[in-house]
Formats: structure tokens, C-alpha cells, sequence
């Protein structure tokens, strides 16, 4: 039942790691240069999709999203990432920002479960999604960001553009620990 972080050179993706160790989650960093078949002999139980620098130096996510079978969670970039693979629009924020926002979710669903209706959350805008791909419902926003979370509509695919691992966002672990149960009840 271990979840992979996918390493896509972001400053926070060891944190992640860290914090899903903390709560006792099994998990692995991995590079994500890894071949979909590496990743399949890893028999993951879920994926992080991690943040980074742009979407150029984001490896082989793409071919992640479309063919390994399992909960996904993007942040930052891996929430970006999610919304082009499914056909959605990214660019760059009207709002970019560094600092604490008042997160408004507005569907608790699996990911924010018992957590809603408002949460401080860490947020690092620079790009965003802009135009929500098909088949997928907005979970959060804020008010620099309409979509600051989202979900598939049949997948277990969650995309955030906040960041859970850090120590400002309020009840980031539980986050984290309701993507695990999401991943631990998910029937391939």
C-alpha cells in the first residue's frame, strides 16, 4: 500500500515524502523519469503528481496520467498537469501569489473530507488552471483562484493548487490521510 511522490523538481516534493512518513504512509520519492512499466512493477497504491518550476521539466506524468490505474493526486504543477492531460487550459495566475489564502471548499468529497466549509491554506501561484478540462468538478476556490481544487468526475484523480505538506496550511496531513483512505479503498 505504498504511495509513489513524483519527484517533478519542486522545492517542496521532499517535504511531501516527509510529511506522508510522519503519518506513517508508506511511501517512495521516485524521479518522474520512470517508464509507466517501472512504475506498474512498483505496485503503487497511489500517486502524488509533486510541484515544480514549469511544466517542461514535468517527465513522464503525462503518460502516468494515462495509463497507471490508481488515486491520483496532483499539487501545484501536478494539479496543472491533471487539468492539461484531460484537456483543460493552464497559464499564468491574475493573482500570483506566496502566502497563506483562505481556501472555500465547497464540495468536502473524499480529499476534504470533515474539513470544509473554509481552511487557511499555503498557497504558491504563479500559473494556474484556467479552463477546467471536461469531466471534472471544482472542489475549492479562492479568492485569487477559482479553481483551487478539483476532481474527476468517475477517477480517483484530485488535483490541488495548494500546498498540504507545508506547516501553514491548516490540517494539510488530513488531506494527505483521506487521499490514503481513498487509496486504500480504491478496487482496480
Amino acid at each position: 500500500m505504498k504511495i509513489l511522490v513524483v519527484n517533478n523538481h519542486g522545492q517542496y516534493n521532499h517535504r511531501i515524502h516527509r510529511t506522508l512518513t510522519y503519518l506513517k504512509i508508506p511511501s517512495e520519492l521516485i524521479a518522474n523519469t520512470l517508464s509507466v512499466e517501472e512504475i506498474l512493477q512498483k505496485d503503487p497504491a497511489g500517486l502524488v503528481l509533486g510541484g515544480g518550476p514549469s511544466l517542461d521539466r514535468s517527465g513522464n506524468c503525462g503518460e502516468y496520467l494515462k495509463k497507471v490505474d490508481v488515486p491520483i493526486l496532483g499539487i501545484c504543477l501536478g494539479h496543472q498537469l491533471i487539468a492539461r492531460a484531460f484537456g483543460g487550459e493552464v497559464s499564468t495566475a491574475d493573482a500570483q501569489s506566496y502566502a497563506q489564502i483562505q481556501l472555500n471548499i465547497l464540495d468536502e468529497d473524499d480529499i476534504f473530507q470533515g474539513l470544509g466549509p473554509e481552511m487557511k491554506v499555503w498557497a504558491s501561484h504563479k500559473d494556474e488552471v484556467k479552463k477546467m478540462p471536461e469531466n471534472f468538478d471544482v472542489l475549492a476556490s479562492s479568492t485569487i483562484c477559482d479553481v483551487e481544487a478539483m476532481k474527476h468526475h468517475q477517477k480517483p484523480v484530485y488535483g490541488i493548487q495548494f500546498h498540504p505538506e507545508v506547516y501553514h496550511t491548516e490540517n494539510g496531513s488530513r488531506v494527505f490521510e483521506n487521499f490514503y483512505e481513498v487509496c486504500k479503498n480504491y478496487k482496480k
